[in-house]
């Protein structure tokens, strides 16, 4: 079995997090891919995300459909900062015999080794970079095994989707539909 896990804040969700997934799923012929909402990100600990309930909102909505695919709630239910490798060994002991790829975007590459147990995170699963449009490909740091997407890169951003809430400027076609009238509704980014 291979398994795809998708960290991140979410915040929002937007088309380029799902065009990433489709590509990962095609490409590395996932049976399940898992959108895992961080609680707080360790590389961002000044940033407040929105809150937890309307981020697992919005991903329900924009995954609405989608059988292969799914919200995994256990970082924002152990709460305080989301460590990738708490995740990893989880799914390593729910799902002994899969195969885990992470996705990760690219500007993440060359902090990996900075990660906490960033050995153990290497052994236990392979990083799929998702690549920037227009960036040079970043080499893989010692001991990370990484794949990189090729398909539907996008430059499309979650701080560009809330500075467009914010200036009221229209969402789509950046966020699905759903997720554009529940950030509307929620009076979220502004």
């Amino acid at each position: 079995m291979k398994l795809g896990l998708f960290g991140g804040s979410f915040d929002p969700v937007h088309l380029g997090h799902l065009l990433v997934a489709q590509a990962a799923v095609e490409e590395l012929g996932l049976d399940r891919l898992f959108f895992i909402p961080a609680a707080q990100s360790p590389f961002k600990p000044d940033r407040e995300p929105t809150p937890a309930a309307l981020r697992v909102q919005m991903l329900r909505l924009a995954l609405a459909g989608q059988t292969a695919w799914d919200v995994d709630e256990q970082e924002l239910t152990r709460g305080g900062v989301s460590y990738t490798i708490d995740t990893v060994c989880d799914y390593a002991r729910r799902f002994p015999d899969a195969a885990l790829f992470y996705l990760i975007g690219a500007d993440h590459v060359g902090k990996l080794p900075q990660w906490r147990e960033a050995a153990e995170l290497a052994r236990r699963a392979t990083f799929v970079v998702i690549p920037r449009p227009g960036e040079p490909e970043i080499a893989a740091p010692e001991p990370f095994r990484l794949q990189v997407l090729r398909g539907f890169p996008l430059g499309v951003s979650a701080s560009q989707v809330r500075a467009r809430a914010r200036a009221g400027l229209p969402l789509a076609p950046l966020v699905p539909v759903a997720v554009a009238e529940a950030i509307r509704n929620n009076r979220l980014y502004l």
